[in-house]
């Protein structure tokens, strides 16, 4: 992070999104992506401009003819953080595509001229992200239980998005590519389903197997359909790269398969977590 960066960041955090300098009466907010290649957190302040119940960000790199490091970040890993002084949350990261993207580019020049300037500086096409909020379940439980039903309520909402956006999506032959929508939230999705099954498997289950010894059984039973669910998790994001005919199909058993681990984990684990009382 450059030493100009690490200054706005610390003052945008120490004064509820306010900064002065070059910055001053500029609206900001702090991006933090995933390194695509050091898996560390990146954050950046970044302009943005309000769209239909999203913010958009601009990946301009000020006009250099490469993109900026958190725009590859957010495309291997989309899920990111947003802070705007007032508020922090968790959103899924969407360049946007095609006569959206040019109608938003232009709406954004009209209000901020220098993005054109940017434009015109460069071969490539500089893309505009939106920032889409994910959806929070909140399960109106404490303690561990109500975790796993938070985790649990947005791997469910996040799915049946991916399952609405999927269906949506143009199949056979025709299909030479997923958009941009589908693609990130099934790859936020993805990547938030498999480090919740792993959290599982080497913490929270053998800590209750410690226990609960007479559970045994039961979680060999769940880590093998752990494993089924990671091979089909696999299957979906290579297919984002060629998807073809039932891409759809696989999002389909993806949701039937999880939905039924989910509800058979949930009747069983939850009156021992709740019994914990933590």
């Amino acid at each position: 992070m450059s030493s100009f960066n690490h200054t706005v960041i610390e003052e945008f955090r120490a004064n509820a999104g306010q900064v002065g300098g070059p910055f001053e009466g500029s609206e900001l907010l702090l991006l933090t992506t995933t390194g695509a290649r050091s898996g560390k957190p990146h954050t950046v302040p970044l302009g943005f401009v309000r769209g239909d119940g999203e913010l958009l960000v601009v990946a301009s790199a000020a006009g250099a003819d490469r993109h900026p490091a958190w725009y590859h970040n957010l495309i291997a890993l989309p899920l990111v953080q947003v802070e705007t002084g007032i508020e922090e949350y968790e959103a899924v990261a969407v360049p946007v595509e095609g006569g959206r993207r040019d109608e938003l580019f232009a709406r954004i020049v009209r209000a901020e001229p220098g993005y054109g300037e940017y434009q015109a500086g460069t071969r490539r096409v500089i893309p505009v992200v939106a920032l889409q909020r994910t959806h929070e379940v909140p399960s109106q439980e404490g303690g561990i239980a109500g975790k796993l039903l938070d985790v649990h309520g947005w791997l469910r909402a996040q799915l049946a998005l991916v399952r609405e956006l999927a269906r949506a999506e143009p199949s056979g032959a025709g299909a030479a590519s997923i958009g941009l929508q589908l693609r990130q939230h099934c790859l936020a999705f993805c990547h938030s389903l498999e480090f919740h099954h792993r959290s599982e498997d080497a913490g929270l289950f053998p800590y209750l197997e410690q226990q609960h010894p007479h559970m045994r059984e039961f979680f060999r039973r769940i880590g093998a359909e752990h494993r089924v669910i990671a091979r089909l998790q696999e299957e979906l994001v290579r297919a984002l790269d060629a998807p073809g005919a039932g891409f759809s199909e696989r999002v389909e058993r993806m949701s039937r398969e999880l939905e039924a681990h989910l509800d058979g984990e949930e009747a069983r684990l939850l009156p021992v977590l709740r019994a914990l009382g933590a």
